[in-house]
């Protein structure tokens, strides 16, 4: 992409911070405080950095950034890790015992709130496709988590995944950046994120108060939260969406 360039966060790593915001503007705090990636994610850096990368203007501010992870999986539906976390750990795991990976496994991809509809995010998983070809993984997956799917959160993600504009593609923006490149849906990540803490916790992160026991809809979650007061304990299970490139 013309006025683009994409660089490791391993090569600069004093866009760390600046790559981080770009993250946090589009997400939930909630999902920052997913116990999983707090054990994984330092290794998975050090042993994946040409896999995370950043977008940089002419003038060097940060657009977009995306970074994913290799992991091996026979091919089939059954074979996927169980989602977002399952992969991390699979493929830092993997890694530690020698396993030959298969496959790159897209974990997150972002542009910065000032910089939509430029085709950043596109860019970014097709830098991150072709250093997956270069190394000679087979195949791309990613555990998408649908930009819409907040608004439909007592809706199952196999039926969202279903809602198709007249054009045949997804409703959603998310799904829809796949489709454009060759993606196709594999079916839901039914256990992909996993987010506990107590009832003080979800009400700092979410701005909200729960004050009885039950199911919640949180503004940013694709599925309902379980809030259980007399345990003082919150518990919010991800369901994303497997694609496969192409």
């Amino acid at each position: 992409m013309r006025g683009v360039q994409i660089v490791t966060r391993a090569e600069r790593p004093d866009l760390d911070e600046r790559a981080a915001e770009v993250f946090r503007e589009r997400w939930p705090e909630f999902i920052f405080h997913d116990h999983v990636p707090k054990r994984y994610l330092p290794r998975a850096q050090r042993w994946f950095g040409r896999f995370d990368v950043v977008a940089l203007d002419d003038e060097g501010a940060v657009l977009a950034g995306g970074w994913g992870v290799p992991i091996a999986w026979d091919g089939s539906f059954d074979d996927l890790p169980g989602g977002y976390d399952d992969a991390l750990v699979r493929a830092v795991e993997g890694h530690e015992v020698g396993l030959p990976p298969t496959t790159l496994c897209f974990m997150a991809a972002a542009v910065g709130a000032a910089h939509d509809r430029r085709g950043l995010a596109g860019a970014v998983l097709e830098e991150l496709e072709q250093r997956a070809g270069a190394d000679g993984l087979a195949h791309v997956v990613a555990p998408l988590r649908p930009t819409w799917k907040d608004r439909y959160p007592t809706v199952p993600m196999a039926e969202y995944a279903t809602w198709a504009r007249p054009d045949g593609l997804s409703i959603d923006p998310w799904i829809r950046t796949h489709q454009r490149m060759g993606a196709t849906v594999l079916g839901p990540a039914r256990r992909s994120m996993v987010i506990a803490g107590t009832v003080a916790e979800w009400e700092q992160w979410t701005g909200m108060l729960f004050p009885v026991t039950r199911d919640y809809v949180v503004p940013g979650a694709l599925n309902l939260v379980h809030v259980d007061v007399e345990q003082d304990r919150g518990v919010y299970v991800e369901e994303n969406l497997w694609v496969r490139h192409r």
